[in-house]
């Protein structure tokens, strides 16, 4: 078979793979090993707890827009909605913190609202309704 044919030499259609230099593999093997490291610890915690950290991160995603000296209401919206969708989505299933992302995202919707009144009512045609 021709170099580069499918199912010939590795590569891609003949190409040649760059060459690391020993720096560079020991700096691959050592993302590689990081990278299992970091896996072995997701599966060693409860995947109610992992949501609940990104449930988290997505609260506060929102609240920056909307306390930004220029609220990005639209931004905020879709971080707002992500978080619902998780926290109504999952509803019973994310554990003791459960109570805490409940009101977390009444208190993020009720800050929308006022932020969206305080803006003259620029408030998105499919703002959160639910507050």
């Amino acid at each position: 078979m021709p170099p580069g044919a499918p199912g010939g030499e590795p590569g891609q259609h003949g190409a040649k793979e760059p060459e690391l230099t020993p720096e560079q593999e020991e700096q691959a093997r050592a993302m590689a090993h990081e990278l299992a490291e970091a896996r072995s610890r997701l599966l060693e915690a409860p995947a109610s707890t992992v949501v609940v950290n990104h449930a988290l991160g997505i609260y506060e995603l929102a609240a920056i827009h909307l306390t930004a000296d220029q609220p990005q209401l639209t931004e905020a919206q879709l971080a707002i909605d992500a978080l619902a969708a998780l926290v109504e989505g999952l509803s019973g299933r994310l554990g003791e913190a459960e109570a805490s992302l409940v009101d977390a995202l009444h208190h993020v919707r009720l800050a929308f609202v006022s932020q969206s009144e305080a803006s003259g009512g620029d408030q998105p045609a499919d703002a959160p309704a639910d507050t």
